[in-house]
């Protein structure tokens, strides 16, 4: 088994109230290069930022690095669209950020991006792959790609009450910009993405294709960000069998809403709880609270523990949490916040 995990960034989360560090746009283009590091190293090694937000609540990729460190696997950094450099190696696909959605193009190079990201998953040897991301702005890109498709659109949040408003009015002016009403992309996935997605859609799509078309096991991991991947494999015409695997935080978020998401996209979906309401840990309490809830592979991740040892994970995220500076006495203040990958809330704490 083996997790890949895409990382890219798009300009969109640079639009005033879709990022909760809108104010410090320098340090959240970090987040995903740090992320990517925290999963390979335990910590950022090159990045200067650590993405935890104000309350304590770490990025999601610190409970995924937590998995592996109690399980092991194998992990492969996927550059979807990098803006800064990271010091985890990484596999280019040639992959450049995203626009603003609210220009006419979003992803110049969809196409060719998905039939890259296409060859490499059908390349590869594994038996099982656990696909993720991390991309700041994300779940607006799902929403205006689900809302394209002309699929039911509602995407998770990094805050206990979901903006998802404001994510709908930038949604509306997104497909004004690339001259298309709710639906006209129906069967035409890649033009919605390259319309009002991102880098990391085309990515995570195209391996996930190609893989499937070699036989491959594959598992989505994440929530409503996954949803939108689902949405872009199933209208391209990909009926192979596909799972999904998220967080307890999402699925008590989203309700009947994921259900019949994947029900939908004919999708087996996997929810997994941690159990950090049995700890008092200022980390695992933010999660309770509401804030982050998936992103990073964190739901894939934990699928693979086994039940009886998931006490291990709730101990390694401590000892992770102690490497990224947050203690537990409710953090440190003074960090910026984002939302990034599927509703998590990742703040940018630099140096």
């Amino acid at each position: 088994m083996r997790l890949l995990l895409p990382a890219g960034t798009t300009e969109t989360a640079l639009i005033d109230g879709i990022s909760a560090a809108g104010a410090a746009p320098e340090l959240m283009e970090h987040t995903p290069s740090a992320d990517v590091e925290i999963l390979e190293y335990g910590e950022p090694v090159m990045s200067p930022v650590t993405p935890v937000s104000p309350n304590g609540c770490p990025t999601p990729a610190a409970v995924t690095r937590a998995v592996r460190e109690v399980i092991g696997f194998d992990v492969s950094v996927i550059d979807a669209g990098l803006t800064q450099s990271t010091a985890a190696p990484t596999i280019d696909l040639d992959v450049g950020p995203g626009d603003d959605i609210r220009e006419s193009v979003a992803v110049p190079d969809a196409k060719a991006t998905f039939d890259r990201a296409y060859d490499y998953g059908a390349s590869l040897p594994d038996d099982r792959l656990v696909i993720g991301e991390t991309v700041p702005g994300g779940t607006t890109t799902a929403l205006g790609v689900l809302t394209a498709l002309g699929e039911p659109a509602g995407v998770s949040s990094s805050l206990p009450e979901n903006p998802i408003e404001r994510k709908r009015r930038v949604v509306d002016e997104a497909l004004a910009a690339s001259d298309l009403e709710p639906g006209d992309c129906d069967g035409a996935p890649l033009e919605a993405i390259e319309a009002v997605g991102d880098p990391v859609q085309p990515t995570v799509t195209g391996i996930a294709a190609g893989a499937l078309e070699a036989g491959t096991n594959v598992t989505l991991a994440g929530g409503t960000q996954m949803i939108a991947v689902a949405a872009v494999l199933r209208h391209a015409g990909i009926d192979a069998p596909l799972s999904i695997a998220t967080t307890s935080f999402v699925a008590d978020e989203q309700g009947d809403r994921l259900t019949d998401a994947c029900e939908r996209f004919a999708c087996e979906v996997t929810v997994t709880d941690p159990g950090f309401d049995e700890r008092d840990h200022v980390a695992m309490t933010r999660y309770c609270a509401g804030e982050a809830k998936e992103g990073v592979a964190m739901g894939g991740a934990l699928s693979l523990v086994p039940e009886a040892r998931m006490g291990e994970v709730r101990d390694r995220l401590e000892a992770v949490c102690a490497r990224l500076g947050i203690e537990n006495d409710g953090g440190e203040s003074g960090a910026e916040n984002d939302e990034g990958s599927d509703g998590a809330k990742e703040g940018a704490r630099g140096p």
